[in-house]
């Protein structure tokens, strides 16, 4: 693959597009199979194995998620939530070829509606890939919310 930085950046924003089309499987196919979704419970949090975090998900949490979410008995998708991703450009922090190193920092607005409800979300998520048989994949996803302290709701899809 001669892989360049716009792929990169082209890969953040065909995952923003899945989950706000509601495609949980597709999109789970863009991590790697042994990729981690953070979501820290403070700021610079340093891992999310020994801190207590909002989500640490590995490939079997996320899948979890996803089965629930597409489960019609699901009482907390009643009605079903949806989501809006507003992204600023991507910014290539990271892009060593030879070393396999590559990452992301895109800053966001994110918006989550259920019914009458909706909820307001604000940070930066920070995306390492890897390059497995020739595909570009995301193979770590920190979402670094403004407020990540505060008493947050539920969020029900993946930011």
């Amino acid at each position: 693959m001669n892989l360049q930085a716009q792929h990169l950046i082209d890969l953040v924003y065909r995952e923003a597009l899945l989950l706000d089309a509601r495609d949980f499987d597709t999109w789970n196919t863009l991590y790697t199979d042994d990729a981690i979704y953070w979501l820290p419970l403070v700021p610079d949090q340093i891992d999310g194995v020994n801190h207590t975090s909002h989500m640490h998900e590995d490939k079997l949490l996320r899948t979890l998620r996803i089965e629930r979410l597409k489960n019609a008995r699901a009482y907390s998708q009643q009605p079903a939530s949806r989501c809006h991703h507003l992204l600023q450009a991507p910014f290539v922090e990271e892009f060593d070829a030879p070393a396999h190193k590559f990452q992301t920092r895109t800053a966001f607005h994110y918006t989550e509606a259920r019914g009458d409800e909706m909820l307001f979300l604000v940070g930066t998520a920070i995306h390492q890939f890897r390059v497995e048989a020739e595909v570009l994949r995301i193979s770590h996803k920190r979402v670094n919310l403004l407020n990540c302290d505060a008493a947050l709701p539920s969020v029900q899809l993946f930011i």
